[in-house]
């Protein structure tokens, strides 16, 4: 299986849903000398808000329903985000839920780590991954970049 090489300073894609803002930052508050040592992007709002709460830069994209969601499915196809941190609410209903479901699917589809809530955030800052770099497997898509694909030809 092909792997792609995530350096020692990894791309953090971090996003909220707006009842999970506060305790993303507040998370973030007590990682902030981790996440320092990495790149970070986030979606609209949570990124102003987390490059003001930790004063670092924070490479802002648009508003997740706004498509910030597709832009950092877009990234994480690219190979430009190794990984996900999306504090997503469960209990409410979104109006762009096709996107978020479609931004967890492509952070699946290319094998890249996503934290969905404090604790698989806490653990995944923690592993000594984290500041090594590490071969992640990626699947190999060729096929499906053929066209016609040999099986309608």
């Amino acid at each position: 299986m092909p792997q792609q090489r995530m350096p020692k300073r990894k791309r953090i894609a971090l996003v909220a849903h707006d009842h999970k803002k506060p305790d993303l930052v507040a998370w973030a508050k007590e990682h902030r000398e981790d996440l320092v040592r990495h790149e970070l992007v986030a979606t609209g709002t949570t990124g102003t808000i987390l490059g003001e709460a930790l004063q670092v830069p924070v490479k802002r994209l648009l508003s997740g329903p706004i498509g910030g969601d597709q832009q950092l499915g877009a990234m994480i196809a690219e190979g430009k985000v190794d990984l996900l941190i999306f504090f997503w609410d469960p209990l409410e209903a979104q109006p762009h839920d096709p996107d978020v479901r479609a931004l967890l699917r492509i952070a699946a589809l290319w094998n890249i780590p996503c934290a969905t809530n404090r604790s698989s955030a806490d653990f995944m800052m923690r592993t000594p991954l984290m500041t090594e770099e590490y071969a992640r497997e990626t699947p190999d898509y060729e096929r499906y970049r053929e066209w016609p694909r040999p099986e309608e030809a």
